[in-house]
């Protein structure tokens, strides 16, 4: 079961695919928490963000920080991941491989992105994968912003139509958005 976690900054979507991916697998399985985006280092606001989920996951979860989603997913198809977030998985993209300029994204940007997705659609056992919703809101005013919301959004499109179940999480409730089996 593949699941697309989307919702705002803050509006509790962390959490449930936590609790998403703690009540789809036996009590005391291993899971794994991927965590794409920085850590905190030199910001102090960061940092408390990265120590209140650590503070939430379970002891026997393991985390993984990595930048790289399709390597670890091939490297471990049959260990249940939640992945949190692709909005920064993303934005570390677009930064290391200088992808913010332009009229489309690069190849490299593209492959990238284009292998993740290969990974996700071949991922053997339970997956949560959590992004920010893009679109509820007025256009950014910079290119970079832009140029962020239109990659993400499609992004989203792409993950959702490889998973199995869509929700967005308003508030901390989730809504259902392509419910499992549909």
């Amino acid at each position: 079961m593949r699941t697309l976690v989307l919702g705002g900054i803050r509006s509790g979507k962390s959490r449930w695919a936590e609790d998403a991916i703690a009540g789809a697998v036996p009590a005391g399985q291993p899971v794994c928490y991927l965590a794409p985006g920085p850590t905190g280092a030199g910001d102090a606001a960061w940092a408390d963000r990265v120590a209140e989920h650590r503070g939430r996951r379970p002891g026997h979860w393991s985390t993984v920080e990595t930048d790289d989603i399709a390597g670890h997913l091939r490297g471990s198809p049959d260990t249940p991941t939640l992945v949190d977030d692709l909005g920064t998985w993303l934005t570390g993209t677009l930064d290391r491989l200088d992808g913010w300029a332009g009229g489309s994204v690069a190849a490299p940007v593209r492959d990238t992105i284009d292998a993740m997705l290969a990974a996700v659609g071949d991922f053997d056992s339970t997956l949560v994968l959590v992004s920010p919703e893009v679109g509820l809101a007025v256009v950014p005013a910079t290119a970079s912003g832009r140029r962020f919301a239109d990659e993400l959004g499609t992004l989203n499109q792409r993950v959702a139509e490889l998973c199995d179940r869509v929700v967005l999480v308003v508030a901390g409730q989730a809504v259902p958005i392509k419910p499992s089996g549909t």
